[in-house]
């Protein structure tokens, strides 16, 4: 089989697998990384977000194959290292907001959030209501309000 190196949360790995395997399967059921969960399968739900060299994407519709040795792919167990804490204001926000319920789409949630804070930063400006309706990821909780706040008061604190 083919292998496959990439960069995940700062360290370089190296799977053994076939091209066309998904990435959310070669984190899960390879690398043992669970953050990422597996929804629908076809970038819908956006339960895996994870970031692909900075920005939000759906590993559930990428196949290994596709990813550069050089590639960054940044997960929910990786995301406090990149503002060098325990948690990322992201994180602490979802806490400090009482945002989840199940939890199960919280992981996604949050990584969307973080690089939809980036994408408006790079263009000059903060987050508003309308980079927040971008935000496409399904909560079947219904905590949606929640979100918003959390994502607001975040994107002052960083």
């Amino acid at each position: 089989m083919p292998e496959h190196t990439f960069i995940l949360n700062g360290e370089r790995v190296t799977v053994d697998i076939e091209d066309d395997v998904r990435l959310l399967w070669v984190l899960r059921d390879v690398l043992g990384v669970t953050g990422p969960k597996y929804g629908c399968g076809l970038g819908v739900c956006q339960a895996c977000t994870s970031h692909l060299n900075g920005r939000a994407f759906t590993p559930c519709c990428v196949p290994v194959g596709e990813l550069a040795p050089g590639d960054e792919v940044t997960t929910i167990e990786g995301l406090p290292a990149t503002v060098g804490a325990e948690l990322h204001p992201m994180q602490e926000a979802w806490l400090e907001f009482d945002v989840a319920q199940c939890g199960y789409c919280q992981p996604g949630q949050i990584m969307a959030a973080v690089a939809k804070v980036r994408q408006a930063r790079e263009a000059g400006r903060e987050i508003g209501e309308a980079d927040l309706d971008e935000i496409r990821n399904i909560c079947r909780c219904g905590t949606y309000h929640r979100i918003r706040e959390a994502i607001t008061a975040a994107a002052k604190r960083y």
